[in-house]
């Protein structure tokens, strides 16, 4: 049982570091977001984080044909999906800036595009714990949705205190952190 918990930490944690580069570069961006805000973006974030390893292990055992060809283009859905909110903050950014000197707001699309991007790894997951029951895969998929909550919270926090100081650069900054982690799934 140790090592089922262990197991599951482990994988929260490496789960979540896509989660916390994205909170870190949407704290970035949106430094003035407030702690309700924050826990709401974690928690879209953690709930990714847990329903995917569900999702995985739920094909697995029912139609795992029907997906194994997708397992090659999940981190190319992943990578066009975070280039291309890199690319929009970036020029919402520059336009923003140009116009009042404020970021603009993350909507509900583009959070909800953000949390699909960096959950999709854990889809993978999924697969990997087959011979897991389903009490155990709810354990460790609540195991890595709570661990990614209190990540993505971190990265807000540090985003949002380094945004507040670097606020001229931090739309541009957290686009390119997307992209680069978009890349990282293709590429690493």
């Amino acid at each position: 049982m140790t090592s089922f918990f262990l197991n599951s930490i482990l994988l929260g944690i490496g789960l979540a570091m896509d989660a916390f580069s994205v909170c870190l570069a949407n704290g970035l961006y949106n430094s003035g977001m407030r702690l309700k805000r924050m826990a709401g973006v974690a928690l879209v974030f953690g709930l990714f984080q847990f329903t995917m390893p569900l999702v995985g292990w739920l094909c697995v055992h029912t139609v795992a044909r029907a997906f194994g060809g997708l397992a090659d283009i999940l981190p190319w859905v992943a990578c066009i999906l975070l280039a291309f909110l890199g690319v929009k903050m970036i020029l919402q950014s520059r336009r923003s800036e140009q116009e009042n000197g404020q970021a603009p707001d993350m909507t509900f699309p583009v959070l909800m595009m953000q949390g699909v991007a960096t959950s999709i790894d854990a889809l993978s997951v999924g697969f990997a714990i087959p011979d897991y029951s389903a009490a155990s895969a709810l354990l460790c998929s609540l195991v890595i949705g709570v661990e990614t909550f209190l990540i993505s919270l971190l990265g807000l926090k540090l985003g949002k205190i380094a945004g507040t100081r670097y606020s001229r650069f931090a739309g541009i900054l957290g686009g390119v952190i997307l992209v680069a982690i978009g890349i990282s799934e293709v590429v690493f």
